[in-house]
């Protein structure tokens, strides 16, 4: 890194982005594209559960403004025993402008596993030791 870089910091999105954000540059220009990055641990129930069609939807639907290093930590499903999965969903490009809506196109890639446990196991005893 050097001295005119800045670190990549990660920013917990605990509440969505709103479309009028005057800190959110090119707040009213809608994101033609957004690139959004899951743990590679991420088994592939979680996998197949983030890539739906109807998922993809949702993210649509319930984010208004997406900036780069946002990191959306979203449910994807529950157990027959109440244990949920969670994933953080971290945006890593951006092409447009922020403001998601019906006609942002969403695309995943892989990064670095994180440690997230999920799988049939998270249904059972076997599952996820921290809540």
């Amino acid at each position: 890194m050097t001295d005119t870089q800045e670190p990549h910091r990660e920013r917990r999105d605990d509440h969505r982005g709103r479309r009028d954000d005057p800190e959110s540059p090119g707040g009213s220009q809608p994101a033609e594209r957004i690139v959004v990055s899951y743990p590679a641990d991420l088994s592939d129930w979680g996998r197949f559960q983030v890539e739906k069609p109807s998922f993809l939807a949702f993210l649509r639907k319930t984010r208004d403004i997406a900036r780069e290093g946002d990191v959306w930590e979203e449910f994807v499903g529950v157990g027959c025993c109440g244990n949920t999965l969670d994933v953080p969903l971290r945006v890593e490009r951006i092409e447009g402008g922020s403001r998601v809506g019906a006609e942002t196109a969403i695309e995943y890639e892989v990064r670095d596993a994180c440690g997230i446990e999920g799988s049939w196991s998270v249904q059972s005893r076997e599952g996820p030791t921290h809540s």
